[in-house]
């Protein structure tokens, strides 16, 4: 057995873990979703146990426990009460609104991150240097929910260099066909510009909230790794062999710098998928986190835990694949080697 395989078995138990825990956070939140959600907040007794037995809350935990084990397995993830629709629907729906904000955010981090990184890396005490510490220091420091009013503030109230903060599209414009679920994608398919343009405006401050709380520790992680490869004894040796620049830098330096990269980029897109509950509510995208936060202030357990499921799922591939980044990196790792 490979060590990838046994890598693939043991999600198992992780999304197992996940499975249990979902389940017991929601049933622990203060509050009584039936009371929530009678029509009157003078409900007598009777109509909210009645709203208490449709919701199922009237049988043991064990019970129910069972009960949203055995839907899962048959990959019903229960019904929303806010929208009436089914879960794994209005996850579908927003995901791609998610995704679409959390892969740009996380291109755009890691195409300023690494070559500042690698700059201030190659000129200690610079310039670059010391804005590569000061971006760090800011991008750790700030809430990106405090960072995207900022942007905001200057770009939108202040400046007026930005659409106003409605979402993915403008109101006003009609949305392409749905291909693939991310505008930017189905416009241009569509061959809609007004649309591209719309989605591509309403992108970009949000985009650059999350990137900026990415941006960090991947120039941070860059930087010090980037260092400590220049000063080892192969590239040393290299620079007396009389090879070029940019051939030691590239093909030495930062190939053998890769893995704590690669290793603090999939921990950085994991917490970006935690951060863009806070985003999307600031600019009010369409995503599955502002979608788990209003079922959460609402008590609406299904879409809670199918958001935390569908999350968890996403983490454990980014694990694996930043895995399988190690070997295509570094050979020497045997993750595809038998056991």
């Amino acid at each position: 057995m490979t060590v990838l395989l046994r890598r693939m078995l043991g999600i198992v138990p992780t999304l197992a873990g996940v499975v249990i825990a979902t389940f017991v956070l929601t049933r622990i939140l203060p509050g009584d979703p039936a009371v929530f959600f009678t029509s009157s907040p003078t409900a007598d007794a009777e109509t909210i146990e009645a709203v208490r037995q449709k919701l199922g809350l009237d049988l043991p935990l064990w019970q129910q426990f069972l009960i949203y084990v055995r839907d899962l397995l048959h990959g019903d993830l229960g019904n929303s009460i806010l929208t009436g629709q089914p879960v794994l629907n209005d996850l579908m729906q927003r995901l791609p609104a998610s995704a679409e904000l959390t892969l740009a955010a996380f291109l755009l981090a890691v195409v300023v991150a690494v070559p500042l990184g690698i700059a201030a890396a190659l000129r200690p005490g610079s310039l670059v240097d010391h804005a590569c510490r000061l971006i760090s220091t800011a991008g750790v420091s700030l809430p990106t929910f405090v960072t995207g009013l900022l942007l905001i503030y200057l770009f939108y109230f202040l400046w007026g260099l930005a659409p106003e903060p409605m979402g993915q599209l403008d109101p006003f414009i009609p949305p392409p066909a749905r291909v693939t679920g991310f505008l930017l994608i189905d416009s241009a398919l569509s061959g809609d510009r007004e649309a591209f343009v719309s989605a591509l405006g309403q992108l970009v401050l949000p985009a650059t909230t999350m990137a900026i709380f990415a941006i960090a520790p991947l120039a941070r992680m860059t930087r010090a790794s980037m260092l400590g490869t220049l000063g080892s004894d192969f590239v040393r040796t290299a620079r007396a062999n009389g090879l070029r620049r940019r051939t030691i830098v590239v093909s030495y330096a930062l190939r053998n710098a890769l893995l704590p990269i690669v290793t603090t980029l999939g921990m950085v897109f994991s917490y970006m998928l935690g951060a863009n509950v806070l985003v999307e509510r600031v600019f009010a995208w369409p995503g599955v986190g502002s979608y788990a936060l209003d079922a959460l202030l609402s008590l609406d357990y299904a879409p809670v835990q199918g958001f935390m499921l569908v999350m968890a799922a996403v983490f454990v591939v980014v694990n694996l694949l930043v895995d399988l980044a190690y070997q295509v990196i570094d050979p020497r790792s045997g993750l595809l080697s038998h056991g």
